[in-house]
């Protein structure tokens, strides 16, 4: 029962790229620099690392009768369902024609599939449920607008001379339960922008049915039972306020407070099936998150597991019980902690079956078979279907696929931890990838120094971590040293480290870049003179703050739906986010008051704009609802009275970030050709992947290198 909110507010970009192209994969002169020292590598096509997976995201029907995966249908993705032991008779069972289906799941009636979608990007989340033996799609949540004051459909702010755009209604699914199949319960916000009003749906019918009306919770949490047990909201310090409702929901009670210090490390994470036992995590008088159950009826509390290095992550649930039975931690690489011996003899035998780390991705409601997901830095996730044998022995992993078998013919980067020194003293995790050629002994140094590109993270309150990435091993195939850094306000390293960065946008959090930088340069990895800084969303922001504030330190810079101005950014969120202003208050800076507005002006890109004099390359999405249009229109315009080049492609279909494969590959087409003209890495043709996009080249196309 996490925020939600919190933590997909400014969350990073999902850099997800689904459709072949059609460039051709032989090299080109590197522009203006030397040769590129990944030169006798063969050229990775984009279309490999970028395009429709063959597979993915397997899912196991409950009864365990059938599987559930996507795959492309005329190059978009969707929801295709078989049985589980014959994966050549599955068919597609959903017909998007757009952006693709990635979100899933198998309802408990065993028939149905229910599936999340939004349109261009806007993330207001519409849910759909198909039946996978008819076909017949419904959709459950069929609202297009929200009553404002004056009773009129409500509107989102829009740039000057565009016209209006409605405020559409988005779903949450908050439960779902094999004691009722038939059912679902959702949060809705069709009645208040603000709050999500919960309802429980019928899957077959569509029929909705309202269980409480909100007006003041942020989350709402439910159980198996479909019962209201928790809510909470941000108190005024940036803090977390949990109450406990009644048990006809009528009324609630003072349940826990959680200060400032530790709201983004500590909160509930659900109930097992009996609705007794009570999850979460807690770094409350510890530094890190751990995990913690809690008897409901008599209030005890038992620690689980702690790790003092990292934050607890992921957790596998018993399907029958609800009970915890694992619990990972990842510092540098991802550990599990068995809490239930019975799945210990599982665990051993899942490390025999291939190199890299796992995942349980589905289990059936009998625990009889397990969807096993393996994930390495150097190739494709390989999936497997697990059957188990209840005798207390393993039983035998069948292979089902590949997600994209291309890759496993590819010369593919070996991703390093590495631990960098801030120059105060934090431990900044970081990963650093360069072109295999460079680093023929796998120590992560290079011959000599490379180009580098510092890859920045989203979030802020997000993490880098180890496996494979697309966007180091493109870049590092095109011949660059690559550098992720978990800079102070990262989550997962625990609270001290993260509230390090609280009022640090622009100050601390970017000399930790800096300083990773520097490291890079000091062990003769990076070239002084030639790193580029690259990132999505706050990583698009520390690209333009790079640009702006420190304009002597990077060669150029690729900025995608990033913020250009703190205030303007806070003015224009969401509706249903404005509940987590208090934290944004506390953590970023207080939009709301002069002295406030001044801090956060002086930390914005914008208003150094004059500063910048390196190449710069910005990518935006139209329905962007977390960083708006305008954010980008307004720095492009300010550069462009100052005449200082910039490139600006915008893509009228996408949101934060660019899902629509003919979006992804085109922009990755131009920042390829962008880096190679200004770091000196080679790069592939671009074909006719731009013309294909709905990219428009807004600004600075003169900039650019011609890309054939």
């Amino acid at each position: 029962m996490k925020c939600p909110l919190v933590l997909s507010l400014l969350a990073g970009i999902a850099f997800v790229s689904m459709s072949p192209s059609s460039a051709r994969a032989e090299a080109r002169p590197a522009g203006l620099g030397s040769p590129s020292a990944a030169a006798d590598v063969p050229l990775i096509p984009r279309a490999t690392l970028f395009g429709n997976p063959e597979r993915g995201m397997a899912q196991l029907s409950p009864d365990g009768k059938r599987i559930a995966y996507l795959a492309p249908v005329d190059g978009v993705m969707n929801v295709w369902v078989g049985p589980a032991d014959d994966f050549a008779k599955a068919k597609a069972v959903t017909a998007d024609k757009k952006r693709g289906i990635r979100q899933f799941f198998f309802a408990y009636t065993n028939d149905h599939i229910l599936y999340l979608q939004d349109d261009g990007g806007d993330e207001n989340w519409r849910i759909f449920c198909v039946d996978v033996t008819s076909g017949q799609a419904k959709d459950l949540t069929p609202f297009d607008s929200i009553p404002g004051p004056d009773g009129k459909p409500m509107t989102l702010p829009t740039p000057q001379g565009q016209p209006a755009k409605m405020l559409r209604p988005t779903a949450q699914i908050l439960s779902v339960s094999e004691k009722f199949p038939d059912a679902i319960m959702i949060g809705l916000n069709n009645r208040n922008a603000q709050f999500h009003d919960v309802y429980k749906c019928n899957i077959r019918t569509g029929e909705l049915s309202k269980v409480y009306e909100n007006n003041q919770w942020g989350t709402i949490a439910v159980d198996d039972d479909f019962k209201l047990r928790l809510a909470s909201r941000f108190t005024p310090d940036g803090g977390m306020e949990y109450v406990k409702f009644s048990d006809d929901a009528k009324a609630t009670e003072p349940f826990e407070k959680v200060g400032m210090e530790d709201s983004l490390t500590t909160g509930f994470s659900g109930f097992d099936k009996s609705g007794q036992t009570l999850y979460y995590n807690d770094s409350r008088g510890r530094d890190t998150g751990a995990l913690f159950s809690r008897d409901m009826a008599t209030g005890k509390s038992t620690l689980l597991a702690e790790d003092p290095r990292c934050d607890v992550g992921g957790v596998i649930a018993d399907p029958a019980s609800g009970l915890v039975q694992a619990v990972s931690f990842n510092y540098l690489r991802n550990e599990w902690v068995i809490l239930d011996k019975e799945i210990q003899p599982d665990f051993d035998y899942l490390k025999t079956v291939r190199p890299g780390e796992f995942v349980i991705g589905s289990r059936t409601e009998d625990d009889s078979r397990w969807i096993v997901v393996y994930t390495s830095d150097v190739g494709p996730t390989h999936v497997y279907l697990y059957d188990r044998r209840n005798d207390g022995k393993p039983g035998a992993a069948r292979f089902l696929y590949t997600t994209r078998p291309d890759l496993e013919k590819q010369p593919l980067a070996r991703m390093h931890p590495v631990e960098i020194k801030s120059r105060d003293g934090l431990t900044l995790v970081s990963y650093l990838t360069l072109p295999p050629s460079t680093d023929r002994d796998n120590d992560a140094r290079p011959d000599k120094p490379l180009p580098m590109v510092l890859f920045v993270h989203g979030g802020p309150w997000a993490r880098d971590a180890w496996g494979f990435n697309p966007y180091a091993q493109w870049l590092s195939n095109r011949g660059y040293a690559v550098l992720q850094v978990n800079f102070r306000g990262s989550t997962g390293f625990g609270k001290k480290f993260l509230n390090a960065g609280n009022l640090e946008w622009a100050g601390k959090m970017h000399n930790d870049l800096l300083d990773a930088v520097k490291w890079s340069v000091d062990q003769k990895i990076a070239d002084k003179s030639k790193v580029g800084i690259m990132g999505g969303s706050y990583g698009g922001y520390a690209t333009l703050v790079g640009m702006t504030f420190t304009p002597d330190e990077f060669a150029c810079g690729v900025d995608i739906v990033g913020p250009s101005n703190i205030v303007t950014l806070l003015n224009t969120i969401p509706p249903y986010w404005a509940p987590a202003l208090e934290l944004f208050k506390k953590r970023v800076g207080d939009h709301t008051s002069e002295d406030g507005r001044r801090f956060l002006e002086s930390k914005s890109p914008l208003t150094h704009v004059d500063q910048i004099k390196k190449p710069l390359l910005i990518g935006q999405g139209a329905n962007d609802p977390r960083v708006k249009q305008s954010e980008a229109d307004q720095i492009v315009s300010a550069m462009e009275q100052r005449q200082i080049p910039v490139t600006y492609v915008l893509f009228p279909d996408e949101g934060h970030g660019f899902a629509r494969p003919e979006n992804s590959t085109a922009f990755n087409a131009i920042t390829e050709g962008f880096l190679s003209k200004h770091l000196g890495g080679r790069f592939e043709p671009a074909g006719d992947t731009v013309e294909k996009s709905t990219g428009q080249i807004k600004a600075g196309k003169e900039h650019l290198p011609p890309l054939n």
